[in-house]
């Protein structure tokens, strides 16, 4: 079964200095239809505004991954990790027993815009830990590249929790698949440009949520940038 999220179903919050689009319930924003999928509780769109950012702030017993795709990122955080996140960058911060940190945006003319994505662990109470690696459009041209899994295979950032995280570029004359176990579920994010998931064609910010499919087929790809995941249900 294959169901279609359109992007402008999504919950949104403007809060002046970010602009920020729900998949899934967060914060202010509850559906109860959208709770997330299997183990993925969060996937938020965030334009955060010159000069501005979130101040520190805690989390505990998460998996976060920031994919971002545009500007600049600073992270300092209670572990002693102060970084920069740019395009291309995925950053992994395992909340664990508890993490404080702050996310900012330095530049004085220049949005960023990133992806914030939650998945349950498998485990609670763990140590907290940090993670951050480069991925080169090459690499995600034409096919899915994993970007974050369990075992940190393939050079991926290593999350706690029974998911695999992909990333891909997609032009017309390219395609991928991607196989999936029976009883997983798969989820795939247009992050922009247009593309066909499974012969559905999906814009800029429409998701599709996939249970009980052999495989997700990923072709006729215009400027499409994707995000793909492989779930535990």
């Amino acid at each position: 079964m294959l169901t279609i999220r359109k992007s402008e179903d999504r919950g949104y919050a403007d809060h002046g200095w970010l602009q920020s689009h729900h998949s899934f319930s967060f914060a202010d924003y509850h559906d109860p239809a959208h709770m997330g999928w299997g183990n993925l509780r969060v996937i938020n769109e965030d334009f955060v505004a010159p000069g501005t950012g979130f101040g520190t702030h805690g989390h505990r017993d998460m998996e976060i991954v920031t994919y971002v795709t545009a500007g600049l990122l600073a992270h300092k955080d209670s572990m002693g990790n102060g970084t920069d996140i740019p395009p291309g960058d995925v950053q992994r911060m395992s909340a664990g027993r508890g993490v404080r940190h702050s996310e900012f945006n330095h530049a004085p003319d220049q949005t960023t815009h990133l992806f914030q994505i939650w998945i349950e662990p498998r485990k609670t109470g763990i140590e907290p830990g940090y993670e951050q690696k480069g991925f080169a459009d090459a690499d995600k041209r034409g096919r899915l590249r994993l970007i974050a899994s369990e075992d940190g295979a393939d050079g991926s950032v290593t999350i706690h929790a029974d998911a695999a995280l992909y990333a891909g570029l997609f032009a017309a004359g390219e395609s991928a698949a991607l196989p999936l176990d029976p009883g997983r579920k798969g989820y795939v994010h247009v992050v922009r440009g247009t593309i066909e998931v499974n012969g559905r064609t999906l814009n800029s910010g429409d998701a599709a949520l996939l249970s009980d499919e052999p495989a997700i087929t990923l072709q006729n790809g215009n400027a499409a940038e994707v995000l793909v995941f492989d779930l535990a249900a």
